[in-house]
Parts: C-alpha cells; sequence; structure tokens
C-alpha cells in the first residue's frame, strides 16, 4: 500500500463515474475508501457498467447502509466521528434531510472535510437541476469547440465534465481541505460542481476571446485544426495521423524526415492561406498506411503520433513501458498514473463484493 494518504479514512457515498473516480485516487494513494451502499443492489454501476465499477472501485471497503432508517443514520454518523473525508455526490439538501449533513457531521467531527461534488454546485439558479457530462459540457462551451469546421459538436469519447472536471479538481480540492484539516484542526465544506470545473478548463477559448473579442468558431482554431501543420490527416488504409508540428522547428524536421523541403516554403497558416499546404500534406500521408507513416517517423521528433483505438492504446510501447497497462481477472485494466518515484503504484485489491465490509466496520 503506498503510505503518502495511510491513515485517511475516507466515507463514499458516491455512485457510477464522477465520485467513484475521485475516490480511486485517493485509494490509490493509500487512503482507507469505505463504500457507502444501499443495501438494495448497491452502487448503480454494479449492474449498469460491472466492468467500470470494477475498475473504478478497486482497493475500496464495502458497507451497506440505508440512510433513510434511523438506526442506519446513526451507523453512518458514527463513522463519520473517525472518518476524514465524507465525498458524497447528491443533489443539494439530500444529506440535510437524511440527518447527515455537513453541520451536523462537524459538530462532532470538526476535522472532517465535507466534499459534495455535484453538476452545479449548491448554489445558483441550476442547483437542482438534473445533469449529465453532455450537459455540463454543453454549458461550458466545450461542445461548441468540439468537431470538424462546418459539422456538427461532437461527443467526447471520455466524459470530461465528469472526469477532469468533477473528479479530479475534486480530488485536488480534497487534497488542500486534507492538508489545512491536518494544520490546524478544523475541516471545510467542499463545494465541487462539475460545470466549474469544466469552465475552469476553458482557458485557451477564453484567452482567444480576449484577444479577438469573439469565441472561436469550431474547428477553426489554432489547436482544433485551422493549421495544416497542426492536424489530422487519413492514410492510404483509412488510418489516421495526428500532425503536430506547431513550432516551425518540428515542422522544418517533419520536412527533412519525409525529404520535402519545398514544403517549407508553404505558409503555415489558417484558413485559404494555408490551403496549399493542406493539400499538400493531405496527398502525401494518402501514400503510406498509417503504422508506416509512424515507423518512418518513430524518434524523428517532430510531433506526429499514430491515432490509436482504445485496444490499440493498451498495447503502446510507451505506456507497457511506463507500467501503465496492468490485468485483472485476466482482462486489462489501467494502473494509477501517479508517480512518487520510478516504480508505478501498487495494484489495489480487487472491487468488494456488496456489503464485504459490513462486519468490520459496523459489526453486524
Amino acid at each position: 500500500m503506498n503510505p503518502l494518504l495511510q491513515g485517511v479514512r475516507v466515507l463514499d457515498l458516491s455512485r457510477l463515474l464522477p465520485g467513484p473516480f475521485c475516490s480511486l485516487y485517493l485509494a490509490q494513494m493509500g487512503a482507507t475508501v469505505i463504500k457507502i451502499e444501499e443495501p438494495n443492489g448497491g452502487d448503480y454501476g454494479r449492474s449498469l457498467m460491472p466492468e467500470l465499477h470494477e475498475l473504478i472501485n478497486a482497493g475500496k471497503h464495502s458497507v451497506t447502509l440505508d440512510l433513510r432508517r434511523a438506526e442506519d443514520g446513526a451507523a453512518f454518523r458514527r463513522l463519520a466521528r473517525e472518518a476524514d473525508v465524507v465525498l458524497e455526490s447528491f443533489r443539494p439538501g439530500v444529506m440535510e434531510r437524511l440527518g447527515c449533513g455537513y453541520q451536523t457531521l462537524r459538530a462532532e467531527n470538526p476535522r472532517l472535510v465535507y466534499a459534495a461534488l455535484t453538476g452545479y454546485g449548491q448554489s445558483g439558479p441550476y442547483r437542482d437541476w438534473a445533469g449529465h457530462d453532455m450537459n455540463y459540457n454543453a454549458f461550458a462551451g466545450v461542445l461548441d469547440q468540439t468537431g470538424p469546421a462546418g459539422g456538427a459538436p461532437v461527443l467526447s469519447n471520455f466524459q470530461i465534465a465528469d472526469l477532469a472536471g468533477g473528479a479530479l479538481t475534486c480530488a485536488v480540492a480534497l487534497l488542500g481541505a486534507l492538508y489545512g484539516a491536518r494544520a490546524s484542526g478544523q475541516g471545510c465544506f467542499v463545494d465541487s460542481a462539475m460545470l466549474d470545473g469544466t469552465a475552469a478548463l476553458q482557458v485557451l477559448s477564453v484567452a482567444g476571446l480576449r484577444a479577438t473579442g469573439r469565441s472561436g468558431r469550431r474547428g477553426e482554431d489554432v489547436l482544433t485544426g485551422a493549421l495544416p501543420n497542426y492536424s489530422l490527416y487519413e492514410c492510404a488504409d483509412g488510418g489516421w495521423i495526428a500532425l503536430g508540428a506547431l513550432e516551425p522547428k518540428f515542422f522544418q524536421k517533419f520536412c527533412t524526415a519525409v525529404g520535402r523541403p519545398e514544403l517549407l516554403r508553404l505558409p503555415m497558416a489558417p484558413g485559404p492561406a494555408g490551403a496549399g499546404l493542406r493539400e499538400a500534406l493531405t496527398a502525401l500521408f494518402k501514400t503510406r498506411t498509417r503504422d508506416d507513416w509512424a515507423q518512418a517517423f518513430a524518434g524523428a521528433d517532430c510531433c506526429l503520433a499514430p491515432v490509436l483505438s482504445p485496444a490499440e492504446m493498451l498495447e503502446d510501447p510507451q505506456l507497457r513501458a511506463r507500467g501503465m497497462i496492468g490485468e485483472r481477472h485476466g482482462k486489462p485494466a489501467l494502473r494509477s498514473p501517479l508517480r512518487f518515484g520510478p516504480d508505478p503504484l501498487p495494484d489495489l485489491a480487487p472491487a468488494p463484493a456488496l456489503g464485504q465490509h459490513n462486519e468490520q466496520w459496523l459489526g453486524r
């Protein structure tokens, strides 16, 4: 077990993806994460997405409590007296109605860090609205900027708001609050909203707005396809190459490696000014397969990469060399990206069965 958060006890009432992913990072750093689940079925992820549930709940304990029952609410409050963190993802006001809100818990445990991870936060006109990753990305301007020029908005294959705007932002806030609680003996309430966290990631879009006075158009920003030297190109076999030669020095290396120095005379510019270079690169990449290009440019240091599928990503030699790809129950699994030395963090125990640790924590 990694010792960084050894001795930190987390009560995690969250479900599905954002909250459990947040507490997974805490478990990977050595915290004891006790997953509080309803007795009848537990976390919805157990039945809806069992493979995902296994990946993001590894190393945790499972305790079953129905907080609507007085005796179970009292049992949870007893656990909270000795906890360092409570993490929940209910809509605002739910925990207060159950008699387990922050003010109630901190009265008996002043050092408690209480994190509420919600879609829209504890205040504002949207606070009580339902939402999913797509909705938060829509409000945060992410969907408007994602997709090809002239095309429809495109959904990402990973949940930007749930994971980056929500889970990881909440984890950072929790660690800061834990540090403060250890120093002062006083915990705090962490109000973590997925919309807030996603909007905060929009620094490049807002920088462009500040510079030009308007929002960029989808697929027409320098980092979303406007520049021919920073774009995606289809290959002879239907595969794709990501050419990220943003700086002139990298594009020069690319032209040298491919034996096409005349390309340096074409403008690396957005719009019609760069159309000649884009046409030349489109034709060039169509002459070879994706893997041929990737092999030819391995080590060329010009920011060129093959566009891999998730299955291919699991076999990538860099990720393999870094120890990022593991195995669980005979199937591939992702290991922790957190590094505190030369070696990856140790693998966690499998995700617990529902109520597996009731005896240990509840004595029943």
